[in-house]
Parts: structure tokens; C-alpha cells; sequence
């Protein structure tokens, strides 16, 4: 995973991609999800509410081994 920081401009960059969030979402409180293709990156994560922020970049293993571990608890709080 490797997150876009120094980038001339993230929200630029990714602008056409086909962003999306859960249709659980109730509040702004809610990531978004774009599938990229080809290249190194398979899959981009941002903050809804700061569409024009970081941008995470997650290789297919990389996004396979997070679904996984969200789906498990791995990241619950409790």
C-alpha cells in the first residue's frame, strides 16, 4: 500500500476514475473505492468528505489481504 501525498495533485489524477461507496453509507463519515486497471495500483481509497486529499493506492494482494482482514475483525476497535 502506498499513500499519494507529494503528488502534483491527487484529485487531478484521479479524477475519471469510477469512484464509489457503500450503499450502506448513511453519513459523510465514509470511505470511497475506485478500481484502476492496469498498472501497479489495482485499487484507490479516499475520504469522501476530502475528495481532493490522500489518495491510497493498494496492489490486488494488497486489497485482497484488507477485504480479508476488515471481513475478519482484524480492524475492529473493540
Amino acid at each position: 500500500m502506498n499513500e499519494i501525498r507529494n503528488t502534483p495533485s491527487p484529485h487531478t489524477q484521479f479524477a475519471d476514475a469510477p469512484w464509489r461507496k457503500s450503499t450502506r453509507s448513511q453519513t459523510s463519515n465514509c470511505v470511497e473505492v475506485a478500481p484502476l486497471g492496469t498498472g501497479p495500483a489495482a485499487v484507490a481509497l479516499r475520504d469522501s468528505k476530502d475528495q481532493g486529499g490522500p489518495v491510497l493506492l493498494f496492489n490486488r494482494a494488497g486489497w485482497l489481504g484488507f477485504i480479508a482482514g476488515a471481513k475478519n475483525g482484524q480492524f475492529d476497535l473493540n
